[in-house]
């Protein structure tokens, strides 16, 4: 199916149902927009061929039917015509600053602490009393280079934690990394991002990508990097993002980029 579309008297097409749904993902066609494609008796308003969302799925047409003489669009360019195609006012997408990548980051950061604190949310006074005690310790050990008696202090203060602290614990982290994972996969954007009006699109298409190259590649695969190898790792990714580009490591191995939406 060829699909036409037009803005401001100017006309822009053929593109697929896909090219479509991509370009309404990333907000370069609008719902205000014009839509045309055979089968339609007159130009319509995408948001009203999409019931106001941001994918269209069209029915097949049932008959070809020329659109309306009425309109001021031509659906159906002239063969012999040597006229490029008409872009729909797509701007070039402007790489996010780092100091908005970094901020948005540090909010996601923060989204993790609740976590840490049910630690002490689910304890007894005593409890509380013996891990900053233990805890005490702990710190008094290291300064002493006791790192053995250190580590050892710390597996009983990981004792005093009850069961369903840990529970408590481990239902945040999923619940946080299923919410993460459903906006990076609808919006390209995670919450400090969304806060920050930054996003994650493919290097050459800047078009939202899908959660395996958002989440698993970008977040999860170097989590597990930062876990077993050094948190330095995390310096290192960080330093490729002061290149032309602005890709981080992570963007790298995904074919990312973040760009501004404001």
């Amino acid at each position: 199916m060829q699909i036409y579309l037009a803005r401001n008297n100017q006309q822009a097409g053929p593109y697929t149902v896909e090219q479509l749904n991509q370009m309404l993902a990333s907000q370069q066609v609008l719902l205000t927009d014009l839509i045309w494609h055979i089968g339609m008796t007159e130009w319509k308003t995408v948001g009203e061929v999409t019931q106001g969302q941001s994918y269209y799925y069209p029915e097949a047409p049932q008959t070809a039917e020329a659109a309306p003489a009425s309109t001021p669009f031509n659906p159906v360019p002239e063969q012999n015509t040597t006229t490029a195609k008409i872009a729909i006012e797509k701007k070039p997408a402007a790489l996010a600053p780092l100091s908005k990548r970094a901020f948005a980051k540090f909010i996601d950061l923060c989204l993790w602490i609740p976590a840490g604190l049910f630690s002490t949310a689910f304890m007894s006074a005593e409890q509380k009393a013996q891990v900053a005690k233990l805890q005490g310790e702990i710190f008094t050990l290291i300064g002493q280079d006791k790192v053995d008696q250190a580590n050892q202090l710390s597996y009983e203060v990981l004792a005093l934690v009850p069961q369903s602290v840990w529970l408590a614990m481990a239902g945040y982290i999923l619940a946080m990394l299923v919410l993460q994972a459903i906006l990076l996969h609808k919006t390209g954007q995670s919450i400090g991002k969304k806060v920050l009006g930054i996003q994650i699109v493919d290097a050459t298409t800047k078009v939202p990508v899908n959660i395996t190259r958002s989440f698993l590649l970008r977040s999860i695969c170097f989590i597990i990097l930062n876990y077993f190898i050094t948190p330095i790792f995390s310096l290192i990714d960080w330093v490729f993002a002061f290149g032309k580009k602005r890709q981080a490591l992570h963007d790298r191995l995904a074919r990312t980029v973040v760009i501004d939406k404001k």
